[in-house]
């Protein structure tokens, strides 16, 4: 019988027939796996609840024709009730897995899963405001993909910086030479939240004035949806609240 195993993170269920799921999840060595979980929404179920959004779990599957079928599934991290319970933090979270599965169509590694999980746990723990969770998990899931924005040295021609211009189609700050007509500019404590944000020194950007990280969290969405192609609905739905 031919079966794999592999850590996943569950990004997203859909209902199939009476009783089963199509579960879509973020592994650790196979990418995005899309699985049918058999009889998980009936009540005497083995691993229904281990199978939701926000989850992970050391899972093994049989390879199926279409889509896999999960045979077992033991849980590595239940962080969906505490994340859920928040409102900041349940929409930040459903930011990180569209992302997630959005980036997953292309070439995925072993970090991309890693990043989404440790930024699932920091939401569930509480560790730091939701907001800046997703701000910097966007970040760094888009320097993973090769997306790493530039906000010190311009991004066209390296001059070194400071540079204040941003123009996210050029991938970051721009010098005063090749900055178009009109680029929006960015302060020094915005820039410098940014640049925390995409390195992880959480007591930085923590330390940031609320009109900075607001001016940031606007910054970030935008460079996130210009790379993903098309909108995140689930920004739409994203309490902006930092504090």
């Amino acid at each position: 019988m031919p079966t794999y195993r592999d850590e996943a993170v569950v990004l997203r269920t859909h209902k199939l027939g009476e009783a089963d799921r199509i579960v879509t999840m973020l592994s650790k060595q196979h990418g995005k796996i899309r699985a049918v979980a058999k009889g998980v929404r009936r009540t005497g179920s083995r691993f229904g609840a281990r199978l939701e959004p926000f989850m992970v779990v050391d899972a093994q599957f049989y390879i199926g024709r279409s889509l896999d079928i999960v045979q077992q599934a033991e849980s590595l991290g239940s962080y969906g009730a505490d994340i859920v319970a928040d409102y900041p933090s349940f929409t930040a979270a459903n930011a990180m897995v569209e992302t997630a599965d959005r980036l997953s169509d292309h070439e995925v590694t072993p970090q991309h899963y890693l990043l989404l999980v440790g930024a699932l746990r920091s939401l569930a723990k509480a560790e730091h405001s939701p907001g800046l969770t997703l701000d910097s998990y966007l970040l760094r899931a888009l320097s993973i993909a090769g997306w790493a924005p530039s906000f010190v040295d311009c991004a066209v021609t390296g001059a070194p910086g400071p540079h204040t211009a941003f123009v996210v189609q050029l991938g970051g700050v721009v010098s005063d030479e090749v900055a178009p007509h009109g680029a929006p500019r960015l302060d020094a404590e915005t820039l410098g939240l940014l640049a925390a944000l995409l390195a992880g020194e959480w007591s930085a950007a923590e330390a940031a004035d609320e009109r900075a990280k607001a001016q940031a969290s606007g910054v970030v969405a935008a460079y996130t949806q210009f790379h993903l192609e098309r909108g995140l609905r689930s920004l739409e739905h994203q309490d902006r609240t930092i504090a």
